[in-house]
């Protein structure tokens, strides 16, 4: 059963309709956003604002984004983190406490976990049992998944795939899969991933479309593009189809 029931988007409450994010096409059409599995997934273009809203969601529900020193911009929008300010969330038997991944930050919160345990070393026995700055980054991140979700709570992933390798793709979507059918773990990753994408009972919301919808995993324009990349990857790259014979 899912620990988050929905979202809502509160449309009186925006601030501005001219400034990102709430220009997006998606928050002005978007009323709500239901999650009846364990996992869900945000799939559709860059651009679309399936990592704003997952960030936003991510706030709404009380979960800290781990994040290092803010650099000095040229101009800044006042509304760019607000959005969870405009947005209900519905629990479906009170809130539990979670985690945010990106890869992007991950770094940071690696870093920061070593200085906690400079002075409290037992901290890491809930990231497996070791700094994660002192391993290959495909290790440290599958043993920051193993440990962290073993916990019962509820966890946004901005797409894990960037920092995966195929078969550890493959390995993330056994641990996600353990999690989610202990009963006690939800997950909502948005991902441009066929291969996360292909996790079993996951529900997968389009952003191609506005509002989102529903589609099936081979419906997906992911799947569709890497299947047709692979019968005939001469097409794609405009190659002759038997110039590699010999």
């Amino acid at each position: 059963m899912p620990h988050l029931r929905e979202v809502r988007l509160l449309f009186h409450k925006y601030p501005s309709e001219e400034n990102y994010p709430f220009n997006l096409p998606l928050l002005k059409r978007t009323a709500s956003l239901s999650f009846k599995a364990p996992v869900t997934f945000f799939a559709g273009e860059n651009g679309t604002g399936k990592s704003t809203i997952l960030r936003a969601i991510c706030r709404a529900c009380g979960i800290h984004i781990w994040e290092g020193e803010q650099r000095r911009r040229f101009s800044r929008n006042p509304w760019e983190e607000s959005l969870h300010n405009c947005m209900n969330a519905a629990w479906e038997n009170g809130s539990v406490p979670g985690s945010y991944f990106s890869s992007e930050i991950f770094h940071d919160f690696a870093a920061a976990l070593d200085e906690f345990a400079s002075s409290d070393p037992g901290i890491l026995k809930y990231f497996g049992g070791q700094s994660l700055m002192n391993q290959s980054h495909g290790e440290s991140l599958l043993s920051y998944f193993s440990a962290r979700y073993s916990i019962e709570g509820l966890y946004l992933l901005d797409e894990p795939e960037t920092a995966l390798s195929p078969s550890s793709q493959v390995k993330l979507i056994g641990i996600i899969t353990d999690a989610a059918a202990r009963g006690d773990a939800q997950f909502i990753i948005a991902s441009h991933s066929p291969i996360l994408l292909a996790c079993p009972g996951a529900i997968i919301y389009s952003f191609d479309e506005v509002p989102p919808a529903v589609v099936g995993y081979e419906e997906t324009e992911y799947y569709r593009v890497y299947r047709e990349f692979l019968q005939d990857r001469g097409k794609f790259l405009g190659e002759d189809a038997d110039s590699d014979k010999g």
